[in-house]
């Protein structure tokens, strides 16, 4: 078939995005199609990359994970399910040497693997490299029926139109760069680390000093990353805390991030969700692992033992001048109490400076004036992530992502994605009326499981 007719098919969900997020959710559709119970939905995503990729540039050799593995795309929602973190070690033949290694939490190379082993099984429903323009609602008999979709294949240039009764953003998060700061041959954002890092080796220059600004999990992690593996080169911390914060992953803290939490900050008052971020962003925000901060601080005590500082933290400061050269990028570093001023030539700034959640309303084009806002202009999303609409509408809009507003910190969070995923489903299944008990499916097992 053209993909570029109007006469497509309508699937009952298209997924715009396959990360994490999109991705749990093709698992719990396959899972549901393959359980027989009710009728089969059909499902197509659309994702923008050439293959899958998750956070490529961070894949930082010894980093960890800050979730359990029990936390993966499928647990939490069906305990038996065959796209389980477990199946997967048993298929790459790991699973008794990981249960000797006596870890809670993977290392990142470890759970992308497990994340490209899910992706792979499900190539049969995405399209990448393609990129979604706009979406239009398409109305009968004033009623919204399903969406007609328009995107780009990247490879061809060419339109790809699909039609959905369901839609489900998963956009994804968005680097930020520092105001006044743009990324420059040698001004970067973390998110790309590792792809630059092989640039600069490629290139053959040998590096002599890095600059990496900001003080979370990222930051932290390219800093240590740099220090160990450019043994010659001088490493500058930059931030405008006192020293690197310590992660609060204590059992109670972490309840935040339990699937139950969702449900008291959805109902909650305005003022408490106001309140639940302020007492637990340091779950999430901000934040470092103990046991790196414990390790960076050994080397740095190590290096002064021998007299070498490489490792130079440039705390309570901010950048105030940043002029890129054609070799090197020069900046100056304000001590915030004192007033002192350092100016530093490196090879490269990197700037650990965070994320924040892509605006849905930039892919939906028309579709877009269909769903209502709240008082503060923020999209009003219901309790199982559908965006209300200011007309009737058998068709739906979901959002895997830019919910934190309304489902709080763990809502966007690989966390909550097995569960969201379940929720999403039953959502879908139980407006088309398929739904033979709609509510939780965490006792649905698929057809086939491990």
């Amino acid at each position: 078939m053209d993909p570029s007719r109007t006469d497509s098919p309508v699937v009952d969900v298209l997924g715009v995005g396959f990360g994490p997020a999109n991705l749990a959710l093709a698992i719990a559709v396959a899972e549901h199609n393959e359980s027989g119970d009710g009728a089969p939905l059909t499902a197509e995503f659309l994702e923008r990359k050439p293959m899958f990729d998750w956070h490529g540039g961070m894949l930082i050799e010894g980093a960890t994970m800050q979730v359990a593995f029990l936390k993966d795309l499928a647990t939490l929602r069906n305990p038996v399910s065959r796209f389980g973190f477990v199946p997967y070690l048993h298929a790459r033949d790991r699973l008794v040497d990981f249960i000797n290694h006596k870890v809670l939490y993977p290392s990142r190379v470890e759970f992308h693997d497990y994340l490209s082993w899910c992706a792979g099984q499900l190539d049969h429903l995405v399209r990448y490299g393609h990129e979604m323009v706009s979406a239009r609602p398409v109305t009968e008999d004033g009623v919204v029926t399903h969406f007609e979709v328009t995107a780009r294949d990247t490879n061809k240039g060419q339109p790809v139109v699909r039609k959905a009764r369901n839609l489900v953003l998963a956009p994804g998060l968005v680097p930020r760069m520092p105001s006044g700061i743009e990324v420059s041959a040698h001004v970067r954002h973390s998110s790309t680390t590792l792809h630059d890092l092989a640039r600069l080796d490629a290139s053959g220059r040998t590096p002599r000093r890095f600059v990496v600004l900001g003080a979370g999990q990222s930051a932290a992690e390219v800093a240590d990353h740099l220090h160990r593996s450019y043994p010659d080169a001088d490493v500058h911390a930059v931030f405008s805390r006192f020293g690197y914060s310590q992660a609060d992953d204590s059992p109670f803290a972490n309840r935040i991030f339990d699937p139950s939490a969702v449900d008291d900050f959805h109902g909650a008052p305005p003022q408490v969700k106001d309140s639940l971020f302020g007492y637990h962003a340091n779950t999430n925000y901000s934040v470092v692992d103990v046991d790196l901060i414990e390790e960076m601080y050994r080397r740095m005590y190590e290096d002064r033992i021998v007299g070498v500082e490489r490792l130079r933290l440039h705390n309570v400061s901010v950048l105030r001048d940043v002029q890129e050269s054609d070799d090197s990028v020069k900046l100056c570093i304000h001590h915030l109490p004192s007033g002192r001023t350092t100016d530093v030539e490196a090879d490269l700034l990197v700037c650990a400076t965070g994320y924040r959640a892509a605006d849905p309303l930039d892919l939906l084009g028309p579709a877009g004036d269909l769903l209502r806002r709240d008082t503060e202009g923020r999209l009003l999303v219901e309790r199982e992530y559908r965006v209300a609409t200011s007309a009737e509408s058998h068709a739906g809009v979901y959002l895997c992502g830019a919910t934190e507003h309304s489902h709080g910190i763990t809502s966007s969070l690989l966390s909550n994605a097995a569960v969201r995923a379940g929720e999403i489903l039953d959502s879908v299944l139980e407006r088309a009326g398929h739904a033979a008990n709609p509510g939780s499916r965490q006792d649905a097992a698929p057809v086939e499981a491990y």
